[in-house]
């Protein structure tokens, strides 16, 4: 396993949801880089792997992937994880990886856990073709104005936002997208409390008002044209 980096996909939110193949490449590495020394340390004490955590974060980014690809080069083996899911969506890691790539290291993606197609396939909407918009901004004009950009695009889309913006991005999409919009938002995934909730804007959006929602969820909106 020398001078490798593995790319390694943890579970969202049920520990059940790892591969063998995961949990196998985690106990045999011999370092894992992660986001947060307290979620990785949590994970791995839960499947009672002992390894050595190097931080790589959106604040050390630059810096610790320079130092990590060096232990790599050397001949080390490493597994990129990120707090949850798939590593890389929206996470840091990047810049590791392109550097991994450019000196002919073997990158090796371990599929496994995700939220964005535990969404789609329990949406209940076509999914022949889907756009992944992927985080809009945190700052509501900047982000209206992107929903205003979405708007023009004919497709299913797809949005991931924080648990705390979930009535305001609501709020954004039944303005911009209108009250009548279809859409399916895929509450806490993997988790006891999961929940689709299905229907338009203005129903969901009254949903989260009275039960006072907050939790990690995939936004759903469908804006195929009419056929």
């Amino acid at each position: 396993m020398n001078a490798k980096l593995y790319i390694v996909s943890t579970p969202i939110g049920n520990y059940e949801d790892i591969s063998l193949r995961a949990i196998n490449v985690l106990k045999s590495v011999d370092f894992i880089i992660c986001e947060e020394f307290k979620e990785a340390r949590r994970l791995l004490s839960h499947y009672q792997i002992e390894k050595e955590l190097v931080s790589l974060n959106e604040h050390n980014e630059k810096e610790s992937s320079q130092e990590i690809f060096l232990k790599i080069k050397e001949g080390k083996s490493a597994a990129l994880i990120s707090d949850c899911g798939t590593p890389l969506f929206s996470d840091p890691g990047n810049l590791l990886v392109q550097m991994c790539i450019a000196a002919k290291i073997d990158v090796v993606p371990i599929p496994g856990a995700s939220s964005l197609l535990p969404a789609l396939v329990g949406s209940g909407f076509d999914l022949d073709e889907f756009y992944y918009a992927g985080w809009l901004s945190p700052k509501s004009e900047i982000r209206k104005k992107e929903l205003l950009r979405l708007k023009g695009i004919k497709e299913l889309i797809v949005l991931m936002e924080t648990p705390y913006r979930l009535k305001a991005i609501l709020t954004d999409v039944s303005k911009i997208f209108g009250a009548s919009t279809k859409i399916v938002v895929a509450f806490d995934l993997t988790l006891p409390t999961e929940k689709y909730f299905r229907g338009t804007v203005s129903e969901i959006l009254k949903s989260v008002i009275e039960k006072n929602l907050k939790g990690e969820f995939v936004l759903l909106i469908n804006n195929r044209a009419a056929k």
